[in-house]
């Protein structure tokens, strides 16, 4: 319904438009019938005058139709993906986690493709069924026999084309589904293919990306199989029908019931009564967009992130978080936590790898809601917040923050709304990348893909998107694990020096968390204590923290996969 209602005016043309046409196409027999009656009669030319001028006018209707289809279709298509990505941006993590990135880029490029021809196939299917069905009037209006022969075989014709529609929609959704999964794998693959070369195993991930092609050919033959035989079918069937009814007006005719002129136009209108039934094509594509239109279904009865219309009051940037507990497949990630971090203070947090510190960040910044507790800024849970008013209010940098197409200062000032070309320059010097940027062809305007970057210099232009903010709360979640510790330590005094920000900052690093006011140790998804570093360095077991040991440390992106 909701493909319908996209386009809305341009389905009502296409609609009235292709019934015109069918209107026409019902009339051209009747007097075809007509003109061959008045030439074998010596009567004059006026139905093939008419004749004439109704397919002057039936051309004109398929122009029309070939102008009106395409453009009903993309723009159909257009609002389908909009609201696919839409949706797609506001999943929660937990839905997110179901769909991978392939996964959902086959969806939002192919399905909606798919599902947006829905009303130009409905219109030909409405427009076939009407002329079946006026074909059939027209029948009866020679010879009710005629009617009556066609009849006979209709019932099984309508028995063939339903156990077609219903057998092959699974294959077809089964087919996309197994397309989604090689498209998931090969973003994989490209994602990390510096590491796959690396390690050699270049020919164990393609035998990997395309370990589902044997069930996709399979899928693939199996509908293909099935639309074979609606059509052996169809061309056994169709013929013996038309036949039967040619065969009967013969006889009528030599009975003197109907005239020449009449028996052409019953085989015209035999032929446009089986139209229905004859077009495999049509079920095969309706089948498919009513596949297109489960997966992408799929996606958008998905839990995504709700808002509220609340603006924030103003307030210092107080944080807190209220007995807050969030789920894993395995457990707890975040265990009944309480955590109040004052207006303008800056707070560490850290833990060993997977004790929740990146999921704590995310509850606290609202990238995804806790399953237990609520989570306020300045007495506001996030949760009521526009989407306009949480993204103005909380500034982000990521251990590998993304970059979309554009300038180094689109860059920087990504998702800051009517920022100056001097703050953007005042951020990137904050984030110590301003003499970088500088120093390429095009300064500020050189597009960032044609300048790579290394790891700490994409995390420092990261930071400086995340300094560039200017909201009340700033979340570094471990923003600064490539920088050396030169160029941290003056970050460091920068994001000391921003006054009226909340600042929480995820880090493994010891110079960070002594420079914090407070520190947040977490300990198995719990807080297990929340005071100065100083305070803190007297623990055993929290010195142990940031003890090198024998294993690389593991970013807890990988909490955010299992919410």
């Amino acid at each position: 319904m909701r493909t319908v209602k996209a386009g809305l005016a341009w389905n009502i043309l296409l609609l009235t438009v292709n019934l015109c046409r069918s209107a026409g196409a019902l009339a051209f027999p009747a007097l075809l019938a007509a003109a061959i009656d008045e030439r074998l009669a010596g009567e004059g030319h006026t139905a093939l005058v008419q004749m004439t001028a109704l397919m002057a006018v039936l051309l004109l209707g398929e122009v029309t139709n070939q102008l009106i289809a395409p453009w009903c279709v993309s723009t159909i298509v257009l609002g389908l993906r909009r609201r696919f990505l839409d949706h797609a941006l506001r999943l929660t993590v937990r839905g997110r986690a179901g769909f991978a990135s392939g996964d959902l880029a086959g969806r939002l490029l192919t399905n909606t493709t798919e599902t947006g021809s829905v009303v130009p196939l409905f219109t030909v299917w409405a427009t076939s069924l009407v002329v079946s069905g006026g074909a059939l009037v027209a029948l009866s209006m020679i010879d009710l026999r005629l009617t009556l022969a066609f009849i006979v075989g209709g019932p099984a014709a309508t028995l063939i084309i339903r156990a077609f529609v219903g057998r092959i929609s699974p294959f077809l959704t089964a087919y996309l589904a197994i397309q989604g999964r090689i498209s998931g794998r090969l973003v994989e693959v490209l994602t990390g293919i510096r590491t796959i070369r690396a390690a050699g195993t270049e020919h164990q991930e393609i035998e990997r990306v395309l370990s589902d092609l044997p069930d996709l050919h399979r899928a693939g033959r199996d509908s293909w199989k099935l639309q074979g035989k609606l059509n052996l079918r169809a061309s056994l069937l169709m013929p013996l029908m038309q036949v039967a009814v040619i065969a009967t007006a013969g006889f009528v005719l030599v009975d003197g019931a109907i005239t020449p002129g009449q028996l052409t136009a019953a085989a015209g209108y035999a032929g446009m009564a089986l139209g229905l039934f004859s077009q495999a094509n049509l079920f095969m594509a309706l089948a498919q967009a009513r596949a297109g239109a489960s997966r992408l279904d799929e996606v958008l009865s998905t839990e995504g992130m709700g808002h509220g219309d609340r603006t924030l009051p103003g307030g210092p940037g107080e944080l807190n978080l209220e007995h807050v507990t969030v789920m894993g497949p395995e457990g707890p990630l975040l265990d009944g936590v309480d955590l109040r971090v004052p207006g303008g203070s800056t707070i560490a947090v850290v833990g060993a790898s997977g004790s929740g510190k990146s999921t704590l960040a995310a509850v606290a910044g609202r990238m995804i809601d806790p399953d237990e507790g609520r989570v306020l800024l300045d007495g506001v849970p996030l949760c009521d917040l526009s989407s306009q008013a949480l993204a103005a209010a909380v500034g982000w940098a990521f251990e590998r923050p993304a970059y979309l197409a554009g300038t180094f200062a689109e860059a920087v000032g990504f998702g800051s709304t009517g920022i100056q070309h001097e703050q953007v320059r005042q951020a990137a010097r904050a984030a110590q990348v301003d003499r970088l940027i500088r120093g390429l062809p095009l300064g500020y305007d050189t597009p960032c893909a044609a300048a790579p970057l290394s790891g700490g210099e994409q995390q420092r232009l990261g930071l400086a998107r995340g300094l560039a903010h200017g909201g009340p709360v700033l979340i570094l979640d471990d923003a600064l694990s490539s920088v050396d510790s030169i160029t941290e330590l003056r970050i460091s005094k920068a994001i000391a020096g921003m006054s009226g920000t909340t600042r929480i900052l995820v880090t493994h690093k010891i110079s960070i968390a002594g420079r914090a006011d407070r520190v947040a140790w977490l300990d198995q998804g719990r807080i297990r204590a929340f005071a100065p570093h100083a305070e803190l360095w007297r623990i055993p077991d929290y010195r142990r923290l940031f003890q090198p040991g024998p294993e690389e440390r593991h970013s807890e992106e990988r909490e955010l996969s299992n919410v």
